[in-house]
């Protein structure tokens, strides 16, 4: 729990009312902090959603503390999605055009 006494302190909180919001005891947060004891994998998750920080960076595995947000194949990054939008803003006709290209681009590049 490398980053909890930092994040508690950056959020203005005492260890007394960090315990309180997440239904512990003070000597919990204490011990966590000074390494005494280790929360369990679910607590671990309590804190780190409590504070928006992934689970690696609350345990000093991680110096981001952004959580990792899942990435799925059907997910568009803003090329993609520009792209999209620009093929859906074109008549019928250009869009056959614009997939012949596009099959004969990929044909001469492979």
């Amino acid at each position: 729990m490398d980053n909890l006494k930092k994040l508690r302190l950056e959020k203005g909180l005492t260890q007394q009312s960090l315990a309180e919001k997440l239904n512990i005891g003070q000597q919990s947060v204490y011990k966590y902090e000074h390494h005494i004891t280790e929360p369990d994998i679910d607590m671990q998750k309590t804190i780190a959603d409590f504070f928006d920080v992934s689970v690696d960076y609350l345990i000093g595995h991680s110096s981001c503390p952004h959580k990792i947000e899942e990435v799925h194949p059907t997910d568009l990054n803003h090329t993609e999605l520009a792209l999209i939008q620009k093929y859906r803003s074109l008549p019928p006709s250009s869009r056959e055009v614009f997939l012949q290209l596009l099959d004969e681009f990929l044909k001469n590049t492979s």
